[in-house]
């Protein structure tokens, strides 16, 4: 059997892959990616990030459609199946598929599509769709298999009324009741693209509050409008056992509940996609979710192996996957440190949707800095009225002496846009990075960018 060699191999194609791979190349390497399935751009392009957010766009204009008197001035709202709504995302998916193709390509990388798997720590053998095997060498390779949804034993997944956030995309009915088990990111913007579908969804959370990781008053303001939307939300819930029925799910909760819906989702957590692909033949072993450990550069515990992206776990972003894979090989391209990637900002597609950076005011208080705060509230926003998508809040955590921003919260739409002006200007150093930036700048108007003067005089009104 023939070997090619390469400078670099990289197993996957989605966002940490590409990062990865494409580097290289601008580094001068001749680099392989190995895909598992038939086109590239992984899970992200084809299973999570692209689908359900082009789902959330879809329903967002069916709500404005249904609740704007410009369009619905006399009858009953209309309602959209799952299934039509779906077809503008897969519209979607295919268009990404074609650009990320293009990249790799005019980039000069080589794509072998079939079951990668370690012969050693510089060999991979590639099982190809066709059957044929092929194997390749290069001194460094860098895992970005990506991520699954966590399946448990006990969980028939087979069953046709029980989804998981893989599986949703294959719904073939629209349920008029919607179990939605675990209300992390996903489980929150799957409550919310239902919702809008006029689903009745009751979304379980073992925990007492949603996303705990953001500020307190943007989960609270999350909790407020998703249970508005009709969402039952309940907290502190974990089921006992699940009966599939034909006609529906029946989850038996701990607490002696019995929840009935026609269908359910299952959203609680993810795995890394590591089965089967030859870690034993390295010594290279895995945590309980399948993900893979690495160093600030990336590195594994096996020489010349690397990993980034979802199989490394937090924060299982795409944006960060490409940044991390972009890290991962600058490391081992070249002889300068690459960053390691810990300043994302969070983004979070639900209805509203929700961005953030930075400190909250908990993680303020419990290091007892002294910090003020300074909101623009977007009902007030000529640009928010304009665009009728007045519910929304912009939030500046601030150093109440220094004035130097500590944190930035946006809950609204275009929060995921909005949050880059302030990521931006807490990344200035010195005296770049405080408060007076907002007020000494003058926005366009009308502009959602112009909460950030908003917010800073409301905040500088509080020192004075």
């Amino acid at each position: 059997m023939s070997v090619k060699t390469y400078d670099l191999i990289v197993l996957g194609s989605g966002p940490a892959s590409e990062g990865a791979a494409i580097n290289s190349v601008k580094l001068g390497k001749r680099v392989a990616v190995v895909e598992s399935a038939a086109q590239v751009g992984g899970s992200c392009t084809h299973l999570g990030t692209i689908p359900s957010k082009a789902l959330r766009d879809s329903v967002k204009q069916i709500i404005r459609f249904n609740t704007n008197p410009m369009f619905r001035e006399v009858g009953e709202p209309r309602y959209f199946s799952f299934q039509n709504v779906l077809r503008s995302a897969e519209k979607v998916i295919q268009k990404q598929v074609e650009s990320r193709t293009s990249f790799l390509a005019r980039n000069r990388v080589d794509i072998y599509f079939g079951r990668g798997s370690f012969v050693d720590a510089n060999t991979i053998e590639i099982i190809e769709h066709n059957g044929s095997v092929e194997r390749l060498q290069a001194k460094n390779v860098v895992i970005a298999t990506g991520s699954h949804p966590y399946r448990p034993a006990d969980v028939d997944f087979n069953h046709s009324r029980v989804y998981d956030s893989d599986t949703i995309l294959k719904l073939s009915h629209t349920p008029r009741r919607l179990i939605i088990y675990g209300a992390g990111v996903i489980g929150c913007e799957y409550a919310s693209i239902f919702s809008g579908l006029g689903v009745k969804v009751e979304l379980i959370d073992s925990r007492d509050k949603l996303l705990s990781f953001l500020d307190v008053e943007i989960s609270d303001a999350l909790s407020y409008h998703l249970r508005k939307s009709n969402v039952l939300i309940r907290h502190n819930e974990e089921y006992e056992k699940i009966e599939a029925c034909d006609d529906g799910v029946i989850m038996h909760m701990q607490s002696g509940k019995k929840l009935k819906a026609d269908a359910l989702l299952w959203a609680n957590g993810r795995s890394g996609n590591t089965q089967g692909i030859g870690l034993e033949n390295i010594g290279l072993e895995t945590n309980s979710r399948g993900q893979i450990e690495v160093n600030e550069l990336y590195q594994t515990s096996v020489e010349g192996v690397s990993a980034a992206g979802d199989v490394i776990g937090w924060p299982s972003l795409a944006s960060a996957a490409f940044d991390q894979g972009r890290s991962a090989s600058g490391n081992i391209c070249s002889d300068e440190a690459w960053r390691f990637v810990d300043d994302v900002p969070t983004g979070i597609y639900t209805i509203p949707e929700i961005s953030s950076v930075g400190k909250t005011e908990k993680e303020l208080t419990n290091a007892k800095v002294p910090y003020e705060i300074g909101r623009a509230y977007f009902s007030a926003m000529a640009r928010a009225q304009i665009s009728g998508e007045p519910v929304g809040i912009l939030k500046i955590l601030f150093h109440s002496e220094t004035l130097k921003i500590l944190g930035i919260h946006c809950f609204g739409d275009q929060a995921s846009e909005i949050i880059h002006i302030g990521q931006a200007i807490m990344s200035q150093p010195g005296e770049g990075n405080t408060l007076r930036y907002f007020v000494n700048t003058t926005f366009n108007y009308p502009t959602m960018a112009e909460t950030y003067r908003v917010a800073a005089l409301d905040g500088l009104n509080r020192l004075f």
